[in-house]
């Protein structure tokens, strides 16, 4: 059995998604040594699984204290997580770049149109500072692909206005850590109509409020911009946008579902609170199947919610703040 290449991946549909993640989770499952042992230890027999729905979600945990990958190579690059806990770093081992770049190109233009009709913008302070992101990375490429010269803003943010004041030609959108956007918010306003993506949560910096309450300060500051969010982290290739209401949506090859917060092995009922699993199958030399540590509702049309993270787990960012 050989691994499905990124094009299928890119191809996929509701139609043979069931398909194409039994036959990755089988290449992992064989491939993946630290998932297998994983599922060994379960006592789950790979060949008694016949839908998505029952393929075990490797704990996220596993990131920071194993190599997680599919298969012998040499990785291009090495992701690495922030931490605000001193519990670790989680790394994600890269296979191939123009994979995860064009990977992260789909999900963007399918939700907001076609990129070169942007001017991309980064407020990503201390992602930038501790190197190794997968959040920089991506929107480096964006602004590579753009053939932008420049781009990113530690904490000049008069600069930032300013860049943000002088363009006409193009749509303008910016990246934003939540607690960076907050502090560019209190000391200054933007009149034009821009598109502001926040991520990445307040890393230690404010005290954390709910993502309503950031929206809100966001859109008085920015009163003709249009807020939208981005779920994404370290351990996966793909990433879901949320609406201005702060619903995500995923890409056809991604889905999330519930589980009980207690229980990796369980499941729950749609609409409920509970654990996040996530089924990421571009994530090819990786693990596609992910028990996150993170908390929300799934919504019947597969959009889904942050509510928050499970106690003793890891702060990420992405979802700190609790609605």
């Amino acid at each position: 059995m050989n691994l499905p290449d990124i094009e299928q991946v890119w191809k996929v549909n509701e139609c043979n998604f069931n398909e194409l993640a039994l036959e990755i989770f089988q290449f992992q499952v064989k491939n993946n040594p630290v998932y297998a042992e994983y599922v060994s230890l379960i006592d789950k027999e790979p060949n008694s699984v016949d839908h998505y729905s029952s393929i075990p979600f490797l704990p996220i945990s596993f990131f920071k204290t194993h190599k997680v990958i599919t298969g012998l190579f040499e990785p291009r690059q090495i992701f690495e997580s922030s931490s605000t806990t001193g519990q670790g770093l989680s790394r994600k081992y890269v296979k191939d770049l123009a994979s995860y770049h064009g990977t992260c190109l789909r999900i963007f233009e399918n939700q907001f149109g076609n990129l070169d009709d942007y001017l991309i913008l980064g407020l990503l302070p201390n992602y930038l500072e501790r190197g190794n992101s997968s959040l920089v990375n991506m929107v480096k490429s964006f602004m590579d692909r753009n053939e932008q010269t420049e781009g990113f803003y530690l904490y000049d943010h008069n600069k930032l206005l300013d860049r943000i004041n002088t363009i006409e030609k193009k749509k303008i959108l910016l990246f934003g850590v939540s607690f960076a956007l907050l502090d560019f918010a209190e000391s200054h306003t933007i009149r034009n109509e821009i598109t502001v993506i926040e991520t990445g949560g307040m890393k230690g910096r404010k005290t954390e409020i709910t993502k309503d309450e950031v929206y809100q300060q966001l859109q008085n500051a920015f009163p003709n911009s249009h807020i939208h969010s981005e779920y994404g982290m370290t351990e996966l290739t793909s990433q879901a946008y949320s609406n201005d209401s702060g619903i995500y949506r995923c890409p056809p090859w991604m889905k999330v579902t519930p589980r009980s917060d207690n229980d990796p092995l369980s499941s729950n009922a749609l609409g409920q609170t509970a654990a996040l699993n996530i089924i990421d199958l571009a994530n090819l030399h990786s693990c596609s199947f992910i028990a996150t540590d993170d908390l929300g509702k799934i919504h019947e049309n597969g959009n889904f919610t942050v509510t928050g993270r499970m106690d003793h787990s890891d702060i990420r960012g992405c979802s700190l703040m609790i609605n």
